[in-house]
């Protein structure tokens, strides 16, 4: 019923309108041919045509509004759709991290010992409190975490312990067997979250919702789904890293999470065990019913089992003192005790497996106790030849079958400069926010502060010159045909002046607001894409009829035939296409990057077609084809010029262009920032949560970050 009436709300509007016109059509032909080029008597016309289209989207959203209550079947839907993407992100992600190649490293955990840090029992499930068990059996803890009372959990360990990794793990074990009804885990990176500005840990999900999942503004799933989703208890939220916080935050986070979460709201937290500690000693409080779990060290015989299953059948010689020194009765001693050490952890097992067995390098020096007397000098090694092991054991490939290889071979010396410079920007914004672990590319403008009013001015200036030159080119060749050389670089010029300076102010005032628009996450697709989205294309083209009718008037019947439709389609276009769409595949910053960018072009290339023709059949018709082929060329050179500059909602692509020029002649980074940066993410550097890119370990853009002072910041 509700499709129904839809339908029939628009078939009424845009009956009304057709009766409008063809009134206003009758009124025309009594007026005589010589008053028909007075265009301002025809305002009226195109303030009723507006009217009418503002009456028809006022109608569409009603009918929107109304087509998708705040019920269960949409709630359900929406969850679906969201399931399906996190279960095809994280089952990418795990590839790309190789967390299954050849099994997880198998990290056990237990219900914590310290009572200091957890609920009183009473508060909690019996049962759990004597819980234990190893990632390699994920399905095992998804279980126990299904059967706690309050479905409240908190992940500690130390540094590069595996918590995220767990963490990973039981998000896809929970999404993939989720039942009806149930909660759809979503991890999300504490770094975010400013709980003092916005305490409400609902609030901020659905923020974060509307920017990683856009799918979820789709028209079809009805107004504002990622706020019913969030607050509705739709969302089991998965808070990775409340260690990334500053210490304040941190207890904020405690303190809000005790406030504002309802009986029922789930939540999963992990955390170093030290910062947790105080955090709660902070906040004066635990997390109230919260499960408290710690992972524990990855035993030495634990470690050789999983680095054998890693290496070929025959390892050599080097390796094999390795893994015996690793298995010996005795606890590990004198050069072994260091590698013991680092490989206590799954963040150090990764490391050495990466960089050696990955590599079929030499491992003896790493028995070189003077070389490498500490675990932490170890790591710093691997770290150093972490980017030419992976590039040197991951060969390029363009074929669609090979989606988890970089497209592109690249110099692990410039891809290490660049990655400092990105964690050292990551870790020290320019803009005064605080330290983050996501990149966000649509943010890119801010962070590095160089979107500057000199910028901006640039900006204006080149743009404006290049209309500038078409306009004083174009004219003063038309004009220099007719009236001679002197007379067509006179006119031609002033054209110029005037062109390139009315569109490099306009650039110029509209710059400013670049670095602070969100990306348009549309998707160029026909189907989920549902009436509401349909009525763009009517509400333009009815406002195309009205203008259509005026330059019938104005210039005769084909300028009206070709114009006004023209005009209107283009404009429902580009407004439909910048309505997200009910889109199946998961939102990656490739993908919003992307869309983004062909929301840019496509406007342009539209707006330019569009006032091209406008401008030339316009003055074709006026003063002959030449003058309107002269009038065309200019038009859709300005027209298509403030389509990709100044109109449309969205606008984050055209920031992020400028900057990435500035950074890449610095040499700070690629050109082709976001393409390297997809090519770093499949070979393992990063990790994708949604829309935003993260150091695959926070360990290693600190040590990036550290690296660009020590080594590139001076130079």
């Amino acid at each position: 019923m509700g499709r129904r009436r839809r339908w029939l709300a628009i078939a009424l509007a845009v009956g009304s309108g057709a009766v409008l016109i063809g009134m206003v059509l009758v009124v025309a032909r009594a007026v005589s041919s010589d008053e028909r080029p007075h265009i301002a008597d025809l305002v009226g016309v195109v303030i009723s045509a507006a009217a009418l289209a503002l009456s028809l989207r006022e109608t569409g959203r009603q009918s929107s509004a109304r087509t998708y209550p705040a019920g269960a079947d949409a709630l359900e839907s929406a969850k679906e759709v969201l399931a399906e993407q996190i279960a095809r992100q994280w089952g990418d992600e795990a590839v790309l991290r190789s967390l299954d190649d050849p099994a997880p490293i198998p990290v056990r955990w237990s219900v914590t010992e310290d009572t200091k840090v957890m609920d009183r029992p009473e508060n909690l499930t019996p049962a759990s409190l004597y819980l234990s068990g190893s990632s390699a059996d994920v399905a095992a803890l998804a279980k126990a975490f299904r059967a706690l009372r309050r479905r409240r959990l908190v992940i500690l360990g130390g540094p590069g312990s595996g918590k995220t990794t767990l963490a990973v793990l039981l998000v896809r074990e929970l999404v993939t067997t989720r039942a009806a009804g149930e909660p759809v885990p979503v991890l999300l990176s504490l770094a975010g979250w400013d709980a003092a500005r916005a305490p409400r840990l609902h609030e901020w999900v659905a923020e974060r919702l509307a920017d990683g999942y856009p799918l979820l503004r789709a028209p079809d799933h009805g107004p504002d789904m990622p706020r019913r989703l969030a607050t509705g208890g739709h969302i089991l939220p998965v808070l990775d890293g409340l260690d990334e916080l500053p210490a304040s935050a941190q207890a904020a986070v405690i303190t809000a999470l005790n406030r504002y979460l309802g009986r029922d709201d789930q939540i999963i937290l992990t955390c170093r065990s030290r910062e947790y500690a105080e955090a709660i000693g902070q906040a004066g409080d635990v997390l109230t019913s919260a499960l408290v779990i710690r992972t524990h060290p990855v035993d030495p015989r634990t470690a050789a089992g999983y680095l054998r299953s890693c290496l070929p059948p025959e390892p050599g010689q080097a390796w094999e003192k390795i893994l015996a020194a690793l298995t010996a009765a005795a606890p590990p001693s004198g050069p072994s005790a260091a590698l013991a050490e680092m490989c206590a952890t799954p963040l150090g097992l990764w490391l050495l497996r990466t960089v050696y067995a990955g590599t079929r390098a030499d491992v003896t020096p790493l028995l070189d106790s003077h070389a490498f007397p500490d675990a932490a000098a170890l790591r710093a090694h691997l770290y150093d030849h972490l980017v030419g092991a992976l590039i040197a054991t991951r060969d390029p490939s363009v074929e669609r079958q090979e989606p988890f290889r970089p497209r592109r071979r690249h110099d692990p010396d410039r891809v290490r400069r660049w990655l400092a410079y990105l964690a050292h920007l990551m870790s020290h914004p320019r803009d005064g926010s605080p330290p983050t672990r996501d990149f966000a590319w649509w943010q890119l403008a801010r962070a590095t502060g160089l979107f500057t009013t000199a910028t901006r001015v640039v900006v204006g200036l080149v743009t404006g010159l290049m209309g500038g030159v078409v306009a004083g080119l174009v004219f003063g060749l038309m004009v220099g045909l007719e009236l001679g050389p002197p007379a067509g670089l006179a006119l031609g010029s002033l054209a110029g002046a005037v062109v390139g300076l009315m569109v490099g102010l306009l650039v110029w005032s509209e710059a400013a607001s670049w670095q602070h628009k969100r990306p348009g996450f549309a998707a160029l697709r026909v189907r989920g894409r549902g009436p509401s989205s349909t009525l763009d294309i009517v509400i333009g083209l009815v406002g195309g009829l009205g203008i259509g009718l005026v330059t019938w008037l104005a210039f005769g019947l084909w300028g009206g035939v070709l114009v006004g439709p023209g005009i209107g389609i283009a404009a429902g276009i580009v407004s439909w296409m910048e309505r997200p769409a009910r889109d199946d595949a998961a939102t990656t910053p490739m993908s919003g990057w992307r869309a983004d960018r062909v929301v840019n072009l496509l406007r342009a290339a539209m707006t330019g077609i569009v006032f091209g023709l406008t401008g030339g059949i316009a003055g074709g018709l006026e003063d002959g084809p030449a003058f309107g082929l002269a009038i065309g060329i200019v038009c859709a050179f300005v027209g298509g010029l403030g389509g990709a500059l100044v109109g449309g909602r969205h606008r984050a692509w055209p920031a992020y262009l400028v900057v990435t020029y500035r950074l890449a002649f610095a040499g700070l980074l690629p050109r082709a920032l976001m393409p390297f940066l997809d090519d770093v993410h499949r070979l393992g550097l990063l990790r994708a949560v949604g829309p935003f890119y993260q150091f695959r370990h926070a360990e290693l853009q600190d040590h990036l970050a550290g690296v660009y002072e020590r080594e590139y910041r001076a130079k």
